[in-house]
């Protein structure tokens, strides 16, 4: 029933990946993950599952796509659609999966900045997961460890025989980081803006992919070019634009907060506090004069006393 090996195990006679295997649960928690915090941008479960349809077949396809384009192996045409003899990319699903997440907004009349907030922390979520695979698969590491003392996991890691830098688990544990970041914001009921968490997330991943893909060993390029480092830089670029956007426009009122959308009772809320702290000062600053009138009075009083004494 079951066997297992270096790269796959059998499952009833069928052979599967370790590498396939991961990635399916990293999808499976990451859509899990967006329906728990689709309340958080008015969505409902049926609106992710929904999406999630349109967002993963084009996502795998994108990621095929993006590997035959700028690999330097020649497929025929037949052989493209062999994915299951490796050769994906993740920032080829990250770009197919957002062709399927623009796509399901326009035809479901979603707001794209919202679909994108909740999309976030469940698509780094699966990147890190995604990247464990990479370990049994044997890909995306870094240049050959050269130094005898920087040969231990998980600085560095033997591929092939031959001990390379650990590039797949430096990019899992900063995508950790980033999940954890974006799910604490996403939980803030202080955060205004609605897309920030989809800004941010292009921001902190295209930064810590643009240091680590320098290390890699095993990059796509064009001509002398690292694809994906060059495709970094621009995700940051992008990311700062549009959260820059969105500040200007909700200042503006052209975009309404995530309270004035979603929790208008949280801004409700807010106001009445605001309010009775406004009162609460208020009473405050007539006690304090009161008080002071009393003590003029009292002292008034104490220096006709003592005049009628003398």
């Amino acid at each position: 029933m079951f066997g297992f090996y270096d790269s796959y195990f059998l499952f009833f006679g069928l052979e599967i990946t370790y590498y396939g295997f991961i990635i399916a649960i990293a999808m499976a928690l990451a859509v899990y993950l967006a329906c728990i915090n689709a309340k958080y941008r008015g969505l409902k479960t049926d609106d992710i599952i929904l999406a999630a349809c349109y967002i993963l077949p084009l996502s795998i396809i994108g990621a095929r796509i993006y590997y035959v384009i700028f690999s330097d192996i020649s497929y025929s045409f037949a052989e493209i659609f062999r994915i299951w003899d490796g050769g994906m990319a993740i920032y080829g699903g990250v770009i197919g999966g957002t062709i399927g997440g623009i796509l399901y907004c326009i035809i479901h009349k979603k707001n794209i900045l919202d679909v994108g907030d909740i999309a976030a922390p469940s698509l780094i979520l699966g990147q890190a997961i995604g990247r464990i695979g990479c370990y049994f698969a044997g890909c995306c590491y870094g240049v050959e460890v050269t130094n005898p003392n920087l040969m231990w996991f998980p600085l560095s890691t033997k591929i092939h025989g031959i001990w390379h830098y650990s590039t797949f688990f430096y990019e899992s544990i900063w995508n950790f980081l980033a999940f954890i970041i974006l799910m604490l914001l996403l939980r803030k009921s202080k955060l205004k803006f609605r897309g920030a968490l989809m800004s941010l997330y292009l921001i902190i991943y295209g930064a810590g992919r643009a240091w680590i893909e320098g290390l890699r060993g095993d990059s796509l390029y064009i001509g002398s070019i690292k694809v994906s480092q060059l495709l970094s830089i621009l995700l940051i670029l992008l990311g700062i634009v549009i959260l820059t956007i969105i500040y200007i426009q909700t200042k503006k009122g052209k975009i309404k907060s995530v309270q004035e959308k979603y929790f208008p009772e949280f801004v409700a809320n807010q106001n009445r506090l605001a309010i009775e702290k406004k009162e609460q000062n208020k009473k405050r600053k007539e006690e304090k004069n009161i008080f002071k009138k009393e003590e003029y009075k009292s002292k008034k009083s104490d220096k006709e006393d003592n005049k009628d004494k003398e």
